[in-house]
């Protein structure tokens, strides 16, 4: 193994400068005994399914580990896994006792950090795992989007869409970790914002099997009909809304020049009503104040 580069994802790339290089200082690659090794604790991946890691445990045994895990020295024989729990599960199983490793110096806030990159670029994991690790790499790693952008390779854009998954309901987060529907179907629901509408949704790409197609443009369709609605709503409540006589619109207008603010006047048919003064800061309001002294 000793004079081949091994290659590692853009993730762990981008954090460690030496990925890749050979030799037995610490930050290279070792043979490390399996049984040194414990488990991530910061680990987000939390299901392994067992055909995928047999199917790897038979490749291990006819090609060896092909991508060395990378692992923190504790003390002199005992090490602590950042990422490739797959791999050394699959070793494990493969019957290895040693396993290639890159080993790394590096505190708990940096372990998490590699564990969560490196497992955003694993091809098997579902939308929400995806989702999750990218928001706790911002909540737990103080990172912004920017920065989660740099850090994994991905558009802004798309980091902003997965995190929206997050807000649709436990169900559809479900539905999409079990592959019921894709990221088409979720990005597709998310777009509306009533919570019960996105549950009736997924239950009709359930039940009919809706394509993406299919699904935004019952969404659009939905959306054109709550912008009507709105607007009608809206119209309505101008139409129904009592027009001031013009002795208060006189009035309206005096207070405004004499407070110098915004005032709001309501007055309904019967002519009851409230004068409203505004004031955006602790000074407006003693001004008004002030005024209102004057004036008694």
């Amino acid at each position: 193994m000793t004079g081949k580069k091994f290659s590692l994802g853009r993730g762990l790339g981008a954090l460690i400068e030496d990925a890749g290089t050979v030799g037995n200082e610490m930050g290279n690659v070792s043979e490390i005994e399996i049984e040194n090794i414990e488990i991530n604790p910061f680990q987000p991946r939390t299901k392994f399914d067992e055909d995928t890691l047999n199917k790897l445990a038979g490749s291990i045994k006819e090609l060896g580990i092909i991508q060395p895990i990378t692992v923190r020295k504790l003390n002199e024989n005992k090490f602590q896994l950042i990422s490739g729990e797959r791999r050394l599960r699959a070793s494990k199983i493969a019957g290895l006792t040693k396993i290639p490793a890159f080993v790394r110096y590096a505190d708990d806030h940096g372990m998490l950090e590699m564990a969560l990159v490196e497992n955003i670029q694993r091809e098997d994991l579902d939308s929400i795992e995806i989702a999750i690790s990218y928001q706790r790499l911002i909540e737990e790693c103080s990172l912004t989007q920017e920065n989660l952008s740099e850090r994994v390779g991905k558009n802004r854009s798309t980091i902003a869409n997965y995190l929206r998954l997050l807000k649709l309901p436990a169900e559809i987060q479900l539905g999409i970790r079990e592959r019921k529907i894709s990221m088409g179907h979720a990005r597709a629901i998310v777009n509306i914002e009533d919570t019960d509408t996105q549950t009736m949704i997924y239950q009709q790409i359930i039940k009919y099997d809706f394509s993406v197609r299919k699904v935004e443009e019952i969404v659009k369709e939905l959306s054109n009909e709550l912008n009507q609605k709105s607007q009608t709503e809206t119209a309505e409540q101008q139409i129904k809304k009592p027009k001031l006589p013009e002795e208060y619109i006189q009035l309206k207008d005096h207070l405004i020049k004499h407070f110098q603010t915004n005032i709001e006047f309501n007055r309904n048919k019967k002519g009851k009503g409230k004068i409203i003064i505004p004031f955006n800061s602790d000074e407006e309001l003693e001004k008004i104040i002030g005024i209102l002294d004057k004036l008694s």
